[in-house]
């Protein structure tokens, strides 16, 4: 005996096409493997968050290319073990690239990232005519 579960959806496609991870923006490639992100805007800039634990700052490439900075980071574990009468080898593979259209208020030269604790942190600062103005009075003249 088997089971078997069927999808009894009227609009199976549609649903699939409103539940895939790119709906908001993600990728149709999806594989579980991005890294969640935190993004805050502030008067002066924007504040990027990746988490990525277990990597070192030595696996991250970043890149920016006509204002769309991408993040990449590939890694290759091996590890064999041998004893007696058996040998374990394993390994493990983890990639990923996300990529973010930076707004052209975004000062490309101030962008500055740093990696602490499994968090690869991005300051990208706005540039100096973007940033708001503060106010003054005008007088009222003759």
């Amino acid at each position: 005996m088997s089971i078997v579960r069927r999808n009894n959806l009227v609009f199976p496609a549609l649903m699939n096409e409103i539940f895939k991870p790119d709906w908001f923006g993600g990728s149709e490639n999806y594989s579980g493997t991005f890294p969640p992100v935190n993004i805050l805007e502030n008067e002066t800039g924007f504040e990027l968050e990746l988490s990525v634990p277990g990597r070192t700052k030595e696996d991250f490439n970043i890149q920016i290319d006509e204002q769309v900075l991408t993040i990449s980071s590939e890694t290759k574990n091996e590890e064999e073990v041998k004893e007696e009468n058996y040998t374990r080898k394993e390994f493990s593979y983890s990639s990923f690239t996300r990529s973010f259209t930076l707004p052209e208020t975004i000062n490309e030269e101030g962008i500055k990232a740093s990696y602490k604790n499994g968090i690869l942190r991005f300051a990208l600062p706005k540039k100096e005519e973007s940033l708001p103005k503060p106010k003054r009075l005008i007088e009222i003249g003759q």
